[in-house]
């Protein structure tokens, strides 16, 4: 099985960005993307109504890479500490030396090809620092900007589930992206 300690957080840097831990005081930018409902609507997960949601998130996301259950950053351009982002492995399947990558970026920040320069140093360090043989990634049809972010950095589609996640009253499919080490 896996193992996964990270002593002490790691900062990833790109030639734009700076992926830094999550801290409390990020609260109120992961506010901002979790309300906008356009940011939100390939998420599973419902819109953050107070500032009271998003501490709570950055709380469990602290938590869960303090277990060694995950790995997520703060995205931030070099130069500017402000979160813009988020990005990481949210779930490691050790048994099997796997993490399950995980983004999203605030929409002004959409089209500046940020999030694929933010996969390729997280999947790097995924292969790299935490010796795994694969990544996934599972995305909806639609969201054809992350779709394209995945295949540029070397994902490949395996699968398109039909109408398995039931979200918001609705069923919706999935892509089920991978990658390996090799």
């Amino acid at each position: 099985m896996l193992t996964v300690q990270l002593f002490t957080f790691p900062v990833l840097t790109t030639e734009r960005l700076v992926l830094r831990q999550l801290r409390p005081s990020d609260a109120e930018q992961v506010f901002d993307m979790r309300s906008d409902p356009i940011v939100m609507q390939h998420v599973n997960r419902p819109l953050a109504q107070t500032m009271e949601d998003a501490a709570a998130l950055i709380e469990l996301i602290t938590n869960t890479v303090a277990a060694n259950d995950a790995v997520q950053w703060a995205i931030t351009t070099r130069g500017d500490d402000a979160l813009i982002g988020l990005i990481g492995f949210w779930r490691l399947v050790k048994e099997h030396h796997y993490g399950e990558l995980g983004y999203m970026l605030a929409q002004k920040q959409w089209g500046k090809g940020y999030m694929s320069e933010a996969i390729e140093a997280v999947v790097h360090f995924g292969f790299n620092t935490l010796d795994f043989h694969r990544v996934e990634a599972i995305t909806r049809p639609e969201n054809t900007a992350s779709v394209r972010a995945l295949q540029k950095n070397g994902f490949v589609q395996e699968a398109h589930f039909k109408e398995n996640i039931f979200w918001n009253g609705t069923f919706h499919d999935s892509l089920h992206f991978g990658r390996l080490a090799r």
